[in-house]
């Protein structure tokens, strides 16, 4: 049985060695499933048997493991999902040992969707990115900031458009100066 985590950290730790452990059987299982005919080999019921039992270690590896406050429906989930990716394994080993890949084809999308259960389960399990917190409210300066911009705003533009009519150059970058100020000058 696996050592039991009380802290998110020592948590983290045993789940990413749980997929590291899970991730290359998982890649496999999903090229046998792409692959059906494959499993007409001896090899690959070898491989299957292989493949079922690490993925009921994984499943004991996850039984072990205390999830902290918050995750226990996704670490339930998890275990539900490593179970049943076991048991369709082992569904498929049986009916690949006894009729071939055509005894499988009814089985695919039944194993398909048991692991990417799996593979949902674990993405539940991720830590969500914290949030930001919402920037604490500032007090209500009145209206002079934004009426300054207004200002800035208003006579930019005119002397922008001016200065451009005019082909006075000086105007009209006095113009875009103080367009740029009024941005500056007040944010919301």
């Amino acid at each position: 049985m696996a050592p039991r985590t009380w802290t998110p950290e020592r948590y983290a730790e045993e789940m990413g060695e749980l997929w590291t452990e899970l991730a290359r059987a998982l890649d496999r299982l999903d090229r046998l499933a792409a692959e059906p005919e494959r499993l007409e080999d001896e090899e690959a019921e070898v491989a299957l048997s292989r493949l079922r039992y690490k993925l009921h270690l994984a499943s004991e590896h996850a039984y072990g493991l205390d999830p902290p406050a918050g995750a226990e429906s996704a670490h339930a989930e998890l275990f539900a999902a490593l179970a049943s990716a076991r048991d369709a394994t082992a569904e498929v080993a049986e009916a690949a040992h006894d009729a071939g890949s055509d005894g499988v084809r009814p089985l695919l999308h039944e194993w398909r969707g048991s692991l990417f259960r799996l593979r949902l389960a674990r993405l539940r399990l991720a830590v969500p990115q914290t949030r930001r917190r919402p920037p604490a409210e500032q007090p209500d300066e009145g209206v002079a900031r934004p009426l300054v911009a207004f200002l800035l705003a208003l006579g930019g533009a005119l002397a922008f458009a001016a200065g451009a009519t005019l082909g006075l150059w000086p105007v009209w970058v006095a113009g875009l100066i103080a367009v740029c100020a009024s941005v500056v000058a007040y944010r919301p």
